[in-house]
């Protein structure tokens, strides 16, 4: 057996008082518009879909921004990357070029390392009767003969006797006067110039200066 159907209520849109006259009556939607008002609506609609685009033109533009301003962040990182990247491998080149030029400097010219800290220590040095050297034992002569001409050179008034220690590498020096010592050893300079080089590298990171000058500064 089927359910019966609930009955709807009715409802009394208008109202009407004693003497028959509407009392209230609900709102109805106006049908008809003068040319005026239709103008009207249509300026306010155009104003309103105008903002709407505008509104939706600025959320797509900072949208934009945004993903320019990321796409930005990340092509800096790459490039400050590439930077000491080739700012690292372009010290590197200087360092072995640099270790070419000593090794054939010192190759043709080996006692200049132990004549410059001669005289460098010319005044520490000028009331010591005797100072001693020991180089590589085929060097013996000449640093011999060079030394002598170096402290004649100073005035230093002392006897220099140059000694063979064949556990030095060549160009290396110790130059001993009793009361100190000063020595030199060209691949251990070597390596803590290297050494320098790569702790201030590590130290500026990323964060060194431009590869490239400024254009102003072309001007």
């Amino acid at each position: 057996m089927t359910e019966p159907t609930p009955h709807q209520k009715y409802a009394f849109d208008t109202v009407f008082d004693g003497d028959g006259d509407i009392a209230s009556a609900p709102v109805r939607p106006k049908r008809l518009f003068t040319a005026e008002e239709t103008e009207s609506i249509r300026v306010r609609a155009f104003i309103d879909g105008e903002r709407s685009a505008v509104a939706r033109a600025e959320e797509i533009a900072a949208a934009a921004l945004a993903e320019i301003a990321a796409a930005a962040k990340g092509a800096l990182s790459v490039l400050a990357a590439v930077a000491h990247e080739h700012r690292t491998g372009s010290a590197d080149l200087a360092l072995a070029a640099a270790r070419k030029i000593a090794g054939a400097a010192l190759d043709r010219f080996p006692e200049a390392p132990v004549q410059a800290a001669l005289e460098g220590l010319a005044r520490e040095v000028e009331a010591i009767p005797r100072l001693v050297i020991r180089c590589t034992p085929d060097l013996v002569e000449r640093i011999q003969a060079a030394l002598d001409q170096t402290a004649q050179a100073v005035g230093f008034p002392g006897q220099i006797v140059v000694k063979a220690d064949p556990a030095l590498p060549r160009a290396a020096f110790v130059l001993d006067w009793g009361d100190g010592r000063a020595s030199y050893d060209p691949v251990e300079a070597a390596a803590r110039v290297a050494s320098a080089l790569e702790t201030a590298l590590a130290a500026e990171g990323l964060h060194g200066e431009p590869l490239l000058p400024h254009e102003a500064d072309h001007g």
